[in-house]
Protein backbone atom coordinates (compact mmCIF):
# COMPACT_ATOMS: atom_id res chain seq x y z
CA UNK A 1 0.00 0.00 0.00
CA UNK A 2 1.10 3.52 -0.62
CA UNK A 3 2.41 5.24 2.16
CA UNK A 4 1.76 9.45 2.77
CA UNK A 5 3.60 11.46 5.53
CA UNK A 6 1.91 13.28 7.58
CA UNK A 7 2.86 15.45 10.78
CA UNK A 8 -0.09 14.67 12.76
CA UNK A 9 1.37 17.19 15.36
CA UNK A 10 0.16 20.00 12.55
CA UNK A 11 -2.95 18.23 12.00
CA UNK A 12 -4.54 17.43 15.69
CA UNK A 13 -4.80 20.04 18.17
CA UNK A 14 -3.10 19.33 21.37
CA UNK A 15 -6.23 19.17 23.58
CA UNK A 16 -7.22 16.20 21.72
CA UNK A 17 -4.25 13.78 22.33
CA UNK A 18 -5.65 12.23 25.25
CA UNK A 19 -8.52 11.17 22.65
CA UNK A 20 -6.27 9.95 19.92
CA UNK A 21 -4.64 7.77 22.30
CA UNK A 22 -7.06 6.43 24.41
CA UNK A 23 -7.54 2.93 24.87
CA UNK A 24 -11.00 2.47 26.48
CA UNK A 25 -13.95 1.03 24.42
CA UNK A 26 -16.09 4.07 24.49
CA UNK A 27 -14.86 7.72 23.92
CA UNK A 28 -17.36 10.58 23.92
CA UNK A 29 -16.46 14.06 22.71
CA UNK A 30 -18.72 16.74 23.34
CA UNK A 31 -18.71 20.50 23.25
CA UNK A 32 -19.20 23.58 21.09
CA UNK A 33 -19.76 24.59 17.92
CA UNK A 34 -16.03 24.68 15.27
CA UNK A 35 -14.48 22.68 18.09
CA UNK A 36 -13.10 20.24 15.34
CA UNK A 37 -13.59 17.07 17.83
CA UNK A 38 -15.52 15.57 14.05
CA UNK A 39 -12.56 16.50 12.00
CA UNK A 40 -10.34 14.60 15.09
CA UNK A 41 -12.31 11.49 15.39
CA UNK A 42 -12.79 10.87 11.60
CA UNK A 43 -8.71 11.17 11.24
CA UNK A 44 -8.62 8.98 14.19
CA UNK A 45 -10.97 6.13 12.40
CA UNK A 46 -9.47 6.47 8.64
CA UNK A 47 -5.91 5.48 10.74
CA UNK A 48 -7.01 3.43 12.23
CA UNK A 49 -8.37 1.62 8.85
CA UNK A 50 -5.68 1.97 6.93
CA UNK A 51 -3.29 0.28 9.79
CA UNK A 52 -5.43 -2.48 9.08
CA UNK A 53 -4.80 -2.53 5.65
CA UNK A 54 -0.89 -2.23 5.80
CA UNK A 55 -0.95 -4.79 8.28
CA UNK A 56 -2.78 -6.97 5.40
CA UNK A 57 -6.34 -7.31 7.34
CA UNK A 58 -9.83 -6.36 6.00
CA UNK A 59 -11.29 -3.94 8.61
CA UNK A 60 -14.69 -2.21 8.20
CA UNK A 61 -15.99 1.04 9.98
CA UNK A 62 -20.19 1.93 10.85
CA UNK A 63 -20.75 5.73 10.69
CA UNK A 64 -23.94 6.62 11.85
CA UNK A 65 -26.25 9.77 12.25
CA UNK A 66 -30.53 9.83 13.66
CA UNK A 67 -31.57 9.74 10.19
CA UNK A 68 -30.45 8.24 6.51
CA UNK A 69 -31.16 12.14 5.21
CA UNK A 70 -28.23 13.27 7.20
CA UNK A 71 -25.55 11.35 6.31
CA UNK A 72 -24.81 12.56 2.98
CA UNK A 73 -23.56 16.68 3.73
CA UNK A 74 -21.94 15.01 7.10
CA UNK A 75 -20.55 12.58 8.05
CA UNK A 76 -19.55 10.74 4.88
CA UNK A 77 -18.02 14.23 3.34
CA UNK A 78 -16.33 14.42 6.90
CA UNK A 79 -14.82 10.87 6.15
CA UNK A 80 -13.72 12.11 2.85
CA UNK A 81 -12.10 15.10 4.03
CA UNK A 82 -9.86 12.58 6.12
CA UNK A 83 -9.11 10.22 3.56
CA UNK A 84 -8.04 12.83 1.32
CA UNK A 85 -6.00 13.83 4.67
CA UNK A 86 -4.34 11.01 4.48
CA UNK A 87 -3.96 11.47 0.11
CA UNK A 88 -5.60 8.17 0.06
CA UNK A 89 -8.45 9.32 -1.94
CA UNK A 90 -6.99 7.57 -4.80
CA UNK A 91 -7.14 4.32 -3.36
CA UNK A 92 -10.99 4.53 -2.31
CA UNK A 93 -14.27 4.62 -4.10
CA UNK A 94 -17.06 6.80 -2.84
CA UNK A 95 -20.87 4.87 -3.72
CA UNK A 96 -23.85 6.63 -3.31
CA UNK A 97 -26.51 3.66 -3.48
CA UNK A 98 -25.75 2.64 -0.67
CA UNK A 99 -23.87 4.70 0.77
CA UNK A 100 -20.33 3.65 1.24
CA UNK A 101 -16.56 4.70 1.06
CA UNK A 102 -14.94 1.63 -0.32
CA UNK A 103 -10.94 0.69 -0.43
CA UNK A 104 -10.46 -0.71 -4.34
CA UNK A 105 -7.95 -2.88 -3.19
CA UNK A 106 -9.25 -4.49 -0.12
CA UNK A 107 -12.53 -4.17 -0.15
CA UNK A 108 -12.45 -2.43 3.45
CA UNK A 109 -15.25 -0.11 3.79
CA UNK A 110 -16.76 2.99 5.66
CA UNK A 111 -20.62 2.36 6.02
CA UNK A 112 -23.57 5.09 6.55
CA UNK A 113 -26.63 4.21 8.74
CA UNK A 114 -29.52 6.19 10.01
CA UNK A 115 -30.41 5.55 13.64
CA UNK A 116 -33.88 6.39 12.35
CA UNK A 117 -33.99 2.42 10.87
CA UNK A 118 -33.46 0.66 14.21
CA UNK A 119 -34.01 -2.62 13.14
CA UNK A 120 -31.58 -2.54 10.26
CA UNK A 121 -28.49 -1.74 12.54
CA UNK A 122 -29.52 -4.66 15.09
CA UNK A 123 -29.63 -7.03 12.16
CA UNK A 124 -26.77 -5.61 10.83
CA UNK A 125 -23.89 -8.32 9.76
CA UNK A 126 -20.88 -6.15 8.45
CA UNK A 127 -18.05 -7.90 9.55
CA UNK A 128 -14.64 -7.29 10.30
CA UNK A 129 -15.56 -3.90 12.32
CA UNK A 130 -13.32 -1.94 14.21
CA UNK A 131 -14.87 1.20 15.02
CA UNK A 132 -18.25 2.53 15.18
CA UNK A 133 -19.03 6.08 14.84
CA UNK A 134 -22.25 7.79 16.34
CA UNK A 135 -22.20 11.40 15.19
CA UNK A 136 -24.55 14.10 16.41
CA UNK A 137 -25.16 11.32 19.07
CA UNK A 138 -27.65 13.66 21.17
CA UNK A 139 -30.37 13.95 17.70
CA UNK A 140 -30.42 10.30 18.20
CA UNK A 141 -33.96 9.01 19.62
CA UNK A 142 -32.58 7.94 23.20
CA UNK A 143 -30.17 6.05 24.63
CA UNK A 144 -31.68 2.67 23.69
CA UNK A 145 -30.76 3.16 20.43
CA UNK A 146 -26.71 2.67 21.51
CA UNK A 147 -28.14 -0.26 23.63
CA UNK A 148 -29.79 -2.23 20.86
CA UNK A 149 -27.36 -1.41 18.46
CA UNK A 150 -24.12 -1.53 19.95
CA UNK A 151 -23.93 -5.02 20.85
CA UNK A 152 -24.70 -6.01 17.32
CA UNK A 153 -21.76 -4.53 16.38
CA UNK A 154 -19.28 -5.59 18.82
CA UNK A 155 -20.31 -9.36 17.66
CA UNK A 156 -18.86 -8.59 14.65
CA UNK A 157 -16.20 -7.49 15.96
CA UNK A 158 -12.49 -7.67 13.37
CA UNK A 159 -10.23 -10.89 14.77
CA UNK A 160 -7.33 -8.67 14.41
CA UNK A 161 -8.61 -5.84 17.33
CA UNK A 162 -8.86 -6.36 20.88
CA UNK A 163 -12.29 -4.65 20.70
CA UNK A 164 -14.67 -2.20 18.74
CA UNK A 165 -13.70 1.23 19.77
CA UNK A 166 -16.30 3.52 19.82
CA UNK A 167 -16.74 7.05 19.47
CA UNK A 168 -20.10 9.34 20.74
CA UNK A 169 -19.55 13.10 19.10
CA UNK A 170 -22.37 15.54 19.60
CA UNK A 171 -22.91 19.73 20.39
CA UNK A 172 -24.69 19.64 24.01
CA UNK A 173 -28.36 20.31 24.05
CA UNK A 174 -29.22 23.77 26.35
CA UNK A 175 -31.82 21.49 28.20
CA UNK A 176 -29.74 20.16 31.20
CA UNK A 177 -32.68 17.10 31.52
CA UNK A 178 -32.07 16.40 28.13
CA UNK A 179 -31.60 12.56 28.04
CA UNK A 180 -27.92 13.04 26.36
CA UNK A 181 -26.92 15.08 29.19
CA UNK A 182 -27.78 12.77 32.22
CA UNK A 183 -26.43 9.59 30.33
CA UNK A 184 -22.99 11.54 29.87
CA UNK A 185 -23.09 12.69 33.05
CA UNK A 186 -23.97 9.22 34.15
CA UNK A 187 -20.97 8.08 31.76
CA UNK A 188 -18.19 10.08 33.53
CA UNK A 189 -17.07 8.31 36.40
CA UNK A 190 -17.26 5.20 34.31
CA UNK A 191 -13.73 3.66 33.57
CA UNK A 192 -14.25 1.96 30.31
CA UNK A 193 -15.79 5.92 29.08
CA UNK A 194 -13.75 9.11 28.11
CA UNK A 195 -15.30 12.19 28.17
CA UNK A 196 -13.67 14.97 26.19
CA UNK A 197 -15.27 18.38 26.36
CA UNK A 198 -13.47 20.81 23.61
CA UNK A 199 -14.49 24.62 22.55
CA UNK A 200 -12.95 26.38 19.57
CA UNK A 201 -10.97 28.05 22.18
CA UNK A 202 -8.63 24.93 22.05
CA UNK A 203 -7.81 25.47 18.86
CA UNK A 204 -3.99 26.29 19.14
CA UNK A 205 -3.33 25.66 15.22
CA UNK A 206 -4.72 28.62 14.17
CA UNK A 207 -7.42 26.45 12.15
CA UNK A 208 -10.23 29.06 13.04
CA UNK A 209 -10.66 31.62 10.26
CA UNK A 210 -10.62 35.51 11.36
CA UNK A 211 -13.83 35.22 9.34
CA UNK A 212 -15.35 32.56 12.07
CA UNK A 213 -13.75 34.61 15.02
CA UNK A 214 -15.17 37.99 13.74
CA UNK A 215 -19.10 35.38 13.74
CA UNK A 216 -18.32 33.64 17.07
CA UNK A 217 -17.52 37.12 18.87
CA UNK A 218 -21.01 38.85 17.02
CA UNK A 219 -22.86 36.01 18.87
CA UNK A 220 -21.08 36.78 21.76
CA UNK A 221 -21.51 39.86 22.22
CA UNK A 222 -25.71 39.52 21.03
CA UNK A 223 -26.75 36.90 23.04
CA UNK A 224 -23.91 35.75 25.23
CA UNK A 225 -25.99 32.96 26.90
CA UNK A 226 -26.48 31.36 23.80
CA UNK A 227 -22.71 31.93 22.67
CA UNK A 228 -22.19 29.58 25.63
CA UNK A 229 -24.44 27.16 24.65
CA UNK A 230 -23.29 27.07 20.72
CA UNK A 231 -19.41 27.52 21.11
CA UNK A 232 -18.10 26.82 24.59
CA UNK A 233 -20.73 23.64 24.56
CA UNK A 234 -22.48 24.63 27.93
CA UNK A 235 -25.88 23.32 29.27
CA UNK A 236 -27.29 27.07 29.86
CA UNK A 237 -31.03 26.08 30.52
CA UNK A 238 -33.56 27.53 28.83
CA UNK A 239 -35.36 29.55 31.39
CA UNK A 240 -39.14 30.48 31.18
CA UNK A 241 -39.02 32.80 27.78
CA UNK A 242 -38.16 31.75 25.13
CA UNK A 243 -36.90 35.09 22.87
CA UNK A 244 -34.63 37.64 23.64
CA UNK A 245 -36.60 40.66 22.63
CA UNK A 246 -33.37 42.71 22.70
CA UNK A 247 -32.38 40.91 19.60
CA UNK A 248 -35.74 41.75 17.11
CA UNK A 249 -34.44 45.01 15.90
CA UNK A 250 -37.29 48.05 14.67
CA UNK A 251 -35.93 49.57 11.06
CA UNK A 252 -38.60 52.16 9.73
CA UNK A 253 -36.85 51.24 6.61
CA UNK A 254 -34.52 49.34 5.05
CA UNK A 255 -30.79 51.07 4.98
CA UNK A 256 -29.28 52.88 1.66
CA UNK A 257 -26.70 50.25 1.62
CA UNK A 258 -29.12 47.31 1.94
CA UNK A 259 -32.05 46.06 -0.70
CA UNK A 260 -33.86 43.03 -1.01
CA UNK A 261 -32.35 40.22 -2.81
CA UNK A 262 -35.02 36.91 -2.36
CA UNK A 263 -38.57 37.26 -1.04
CA UNK A 264 -39.99 34.50 1.57
CA UNK A 265 -43.60 34.18 3.25
CA UNK A 266 -44.19 31.44 5.92
CA UNK A 267 -47.87 31.11 7.19
CA UNK A 268 -49.68 29.39 9.68
CA UNK A 269 -53.12 28.02 9.32
CA UNK A 270 -56.08 27.83 11.93
CA UNK A 271 -59.14 28.11 10.00
CA UNK A 272 -62.05 28.05 12.50
CA UNK A 273 -60.32 27.47 15.81
CA UNK A 274 -57.23 30.06 15.44
CA UNK A 275 -55.60 32.39 13.64
CA UNK A 276 -54.07 32.11 10.15
CA UNK A 277 -50.89 34.37 9.30
CA UNK A 278 -48.85 34.85 6.84
CA UNK A 279 -45.15 36.96 6.79
CA UNK A 280 -43.38 38.32 4.25
CA UNK A 281 -39.61 38.75 4.87
CA UNK A 282 -36.65 39.43 2.30
CA UNK A 283 -33.52 38.55 2.84
CA UNK A 284 -30.80 41.42 2.05
CA UNK A 285 -27.50 41.72 -0.08
CA UNK A 286 -25.81 41.97 3.44
CA UNK A 287 -27.30 38.97 4.47
CA UNK A 288 -29.98 40.10 6.86
CA UNK A 289 -33.70 39.06 6.86
CA UNK A 290 -36.43 41.58 7.49
CA UNK A 291 -40.08 40.98 8.07
CA UNK A 292 -41.53 43.32 5.92
CA UNK A 293 -45.49 42.80 6.50
CA UNK A 294 -47.61 40.35 7.87
CA UNK A 295 -51.41 39.36 7.32
CA UNK A 296 -52.95 38.17 10.67
CA UNK A 297 -56.86 36.32 10.65
CA UNK A 298 -58.40 35.44 13.92
CA UNK A 299 -61.61 34.31 14.08
CA UNK A 300 -62.26 34.53 17.30
CA UNK A 301 -65.51 36.82 18.44
CA UNK A 302 -66.34 36.21 14.89
CA UNK A 303 -69.74 34.78 14.04
CA UNK A 304 -69.15 34.40 10.52
CA UNK A 305 -65.74 33.04 10.13
CA UNK A 306 -64.07 32.37 7.02
CA UNK A 307 -63.57 29.50 4.94
CA UNK A 308 -60.13 28.80 3.01
CA UNK A 309 -61.84 29.93 0.31
CA UNK A 310 -61.40 33.74 1.38
CA UNK A 311 -58.38 32.73 3.48
CA UNK A 312 -57.16 31.58 -0.17
CA UNK A 313 -57.96 34.92 -1.59
CA UNK A 314 -56.36 36.87 1.19
CA UNK A 315 -52.95 35.13 1.35
CA UNK A 316 -52.84 35.85 -2.78
CA UNK A 317 -53.35 39.19 -1.97
CA UNK A 318 -51.01 39.93 0.17
CA UNK A 319 -48.59 37.84 -1.46
CA UNK A 320 -49.47 40.21 -4.61
CA UNK A 321 -49.12 43.22 -2.85
CA UNK A 322 -46.05 42.59 -1.05
CA UNK A 323 -44.17 41.27 -5.03
CA UNK A 324 -45.30 44.66 -6.41
CA UNK A 325 -44.03 46.23 -3.74
CA UNK A 326 -40.67 44.73 -4.07
CA UNK A 327 -41.02 43.94 -7.89
CA UNK A 328 -39.84 40.23 -7.34
CA UNK A 329 -41.67 36.79 -7.09
CA UNK A 330 -41.13 34.99 -4.18
CA UNK A 331 -38.53 32.89 -3.94
CA UNK A 332 -40.42 30.04 -1.74
CA UNK A 333 -43.68 30.02 0.17
CA UNK A 334 -44.19 27.89 3.28
CA UNK A 335 -46.61 26.45 5.28
CA UNK A 336 -47.68 23.86 8.17
CA UNK A 337 -46.63 20.71 7.26
CA UNK A 338 -50.51 19.39 8.70
CA UNK A 339 -52.27 22.12 6.65
CA UNK A 340 -54.46 20.43 3.33
CA UNK A 341 -57.17 22.36 3.10
CA UNK A 342 -55.97 26.00 2.38
CA UNK A 343 -53.05 24.41 0.38
CA UNK A 344 -55.79 22.86 -1.89
CA UNK A 345 -57.53 25.44 -1.85
CA UNK A 346 -54.62 28.09 -2.84
CA UNK A 347 -54.05 25.24 -6.19
CA UNK A 348 -57.43 25.12 -6.85
CA UNK A 349 -57.61 28.54 -7.08
CA UNK A 350 -54.18 29.72 -8.60
CA UNK A 351 -52.06 26.77 -9.58
CA UNK A 352 -49.91 27.06 -6.85
CA UNK A 353 -48.76 24.64 -3.86
CA UNK A 354 -47.21 26.18 -1.09
CA UNK A 355 -43.76 24.28 0.32
CA UNK A 356 -44.41 22.10 3.35
CA UNK A 357 -42.15 22.86 6.10
CA UNK A 358 -40.19 19.44 7.36
CA UNK A 359 -41.12 20.05 11.17
CA UNK A 360 -38.59 18.76 14.05
CA UNK A 361 -39.33 18.75 17.97
CA UNK A 362 -40.33 22.07 19.11
CA UNK A 363 -37.04 22.86 21.11
CA UNK A 364 -35.54 22.16 17.44
CA UNK A 365 -36.92 24.27 15.81
CA UNK A 366 -36.76 27.12 18.04
CA UNK A 367 -33.17 26.60 17.53
CA UNK A 368 -32.82 27.95 14.32
CA UNK A 369 -34.63 31.04 14.90
CA UNK A 370 -32.53 31.58 17.80
CA UNK A 371 -29.22 31.24 15.76
CA UNK A 372 -30.64 34.02 12.98
CA UNK A 373 -31.19 36.19 16.05
CA UNK A 374 -28.31 35.84 17.93
CA UNK A 375 -26.24 36.83 14.99
CA UNK A 376 -27.91 40.22 14.91
CA UNK A 377 -29.53 39.86 11.52
CA UNK A 378 -32.73 40.10 12.06
CA UNK A 379 -35.16 43.28 11.74
CA UNK A 380 -38.92 44.31 11.37
CA UNK A 381 -40.16 46.94 9.92
CA UNK A 382 -41.89 49.14 12.19
CA UNK A 383 -44.92 49.39 10.96
CA UNK A 384 -48.44 48.71 12.57
CA UNK A 385 -49.24 45.45 10.82
CA UNK A 386 -45.92 43.58 12.34
CA UNK A 387 -46.96 44.61 16.10
CA UNK A 388 -48.63 41.12 16.32
CA UNK A 389 -45.83 39.38 15.68
CA UNK A 390 -43.59 41.31 18.16
CA UNK A 391 -46.64 41.15 20.80
CA UNK A 392 -46.52 37.42 20.29
CA UNK A 393 -43.05 36.55 20.64
CA UNK A 394 -43.01 38.94 23.94
CA UNK A 395 -45.50 36.50 25.51
CA UNK A 396 -43.82 33.03 24.07
CA UNK A 397 -42.94 30.98 26.79
CA UNK A 398 -42.16 27.22 28.31
CA UNK A 399 -44.38 25.08 30.25
CA UNK A 400 -42.81 25.24 33.44
CA UNK A 401 -44.10 21.68 33.98
CA UNK A 402 -41.87 20.41 31.31
CA UNK A 403 -38.67 22.14 31.38
CA UNK A 404 -37.76 19.09 33.60
CA UNK A 405 -37.77 17.03 30.74
CA UNK A 406 -35.84 15.52 28.05
CA UNK A 407 -39.00 16.97 25.61
CA UNK A 408 -39.82 20.65 26.88
CA UNK A 409 -43.16 22.06 25.07
CA UNK A 410 -44.24 25.65 25.20
CA UNK A 411 -47.60 27.24 25.92
CA UNK A 412 -49.60 27.03 22.68
CA UNK A 413 -51.18 30.27 23.38
CA UNK A 414 -51.36 32.55 20.22
CA UNK A 415 -48.19 31.32 18.91
CA UNK A 416 -49.16 31.64 15.24
CA UNK A 417 -46.21 34.19 13.85
CA UNK A 418 -44.21 32.36 15.95
CA UNK A 419 -44.49 29.34 14.32
CA UNK A 420 -44.44 30.79 10.94
CA UNK A 421 -40.99 32.42 12.17
CA UNK A 422 -39.89 28.89 12.57
CA UNK A 423 -41.42 27.42 9.40
CA UNK A 424 -39.00 30.04 7.61
CA UNK A 425 -36.10 29.67 9.46
CA UNK A 426 -36.48 25.82 8.90
CA UNK A 427 -37.76 25.84 5.10
CA UNK A 428 -35.38 28.35 4.07
CA UNK A 429 -32.04 27.34 6.35
CA UNK A 430 -29.78 27.33 3.91
CA UNK A 431 -30.42 30.78 2.44
CA UNK A 432 -30.09 31.94 5.72
CA UNK A 433 -27.01 30.67 6.47
CA UNK A 434 -28.52 28.71 9.08
CA UNK A 435 -27.56 25.31 7.72
CA UNK A 436 -26.75 22.79 10.59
Amino acid sequence: MQTVEINLDKEINPHFSVLWYAECPYIIAKGGRGSFKSSVISMRLVLNMLDQIKDGHKANVVCIRENAVNLRDSVYEQILWAIDKFGMSRQFKPRSSPLRIVHILTGSTFYFYGADNPLKLKSNTVPNIIDLWFEEAANVKGPEVFDQSIPTFIRNKSPYVDQVQIFFSYNPPRNPYDWVNEWVTDKENDPDYLVDTSTYLDDELGFTTNQQLKLIDKYKQNDYDYYRWLYLGEVVGLGTNVYNMNLFHAADELPDDQYIMSLYFSADTGHEVSATTCGAYGLTNKGNVYLLDTYYYSPEGKSNKKAPSDLSKDLYDFINKVTGQYHMNPTRMTIDSAEGALDNQFYKDYGIHWYKVHKLKKADMIDRTQDLLAQGRFFYLNIPANEIFIHEHERYQWDEKTLQSDNPEVIKVADHTVDAFMYLCISDERDFGLRW
